[in-house]
């Protein structure tokens, strides 16, 4: 290879090296899609238990803190399939006391149900409500569709039913080796 080859070759690697890392610092949090949402509050402004966002899978609901909740395929109406190792990685919505609603929830649809603990379990359209352990941050959807402990995991729309759309394109789809 000649000097100017080499020269050429080498700044032209050394051209993508920089352009890999500056691509990697962008919008790279380690923890999938995320959308900017708002905690839900109830219509006098009180945390609520649960709301509503929008988000890239369009609305669904989210806890007091603004994170995505879910809904497990194996669960039976008003009861929980998810214990144990499960309850880990997918912590049930708690509450202590009546679960509240915010903007864009139905308060007819929020219940509860009581676990094999014999604590209570937030259910929405009698659907016992889950957080995911492998979101980090408000906004994020790493849940959506993933297949663990025997059953599919969906985000929740307001109408109380399974979000039907594909897992964002950041999001990582693996169930954690579950």
């Amino acid at each position: 290879m000649t000097r100017t080859k080499l020269q050429t070759f080498l700044a032209g690697a050394a051209v993508a090296v920089f352009a890999a890392l500056a691509v990697s610092a962008c919008g790279s949090d380690g923890g999938g899609a995320t959308a900017s949402v708002t905690p839900p509050k109830t219509s006098d402004g009180a945390p609520a238990t649960v709301g509503v966002a929008n988000t890239s899978l369009g609305e669904i609901l989210v806890d007091s803190q603004g994170r995505s909740l879910y809904l497990f395929k194996k669960d039976s109406q008003d009861k929980s399939a998810c214990s144990g190792a499960c309850a880990t990685a997918w912590p049930p919505l708690r509450v202590s006391g009546k679960p509240t609603d915010g903007t864009g929830a139905d308060a007819q649809m929020l219940g509860t149900i009581k676990r094999s603990d014999g604590k209570p379990q937030v259910t929405y359209n009698g659907h016992p409500l889950y957080r995911y352990q492998g979101d980090q941050k408000t906004g994020q959807i790493n849940g959506q569709g993933i297949d663990a402990f025997g059953g599919g995991w969906f985000a929740v729309s307001p109408a109380g039913t399974q979000v039907s759309g594909p897992a964002p394109a950041a999001s990582s789809s693996g169930g954690g080796g579950y």
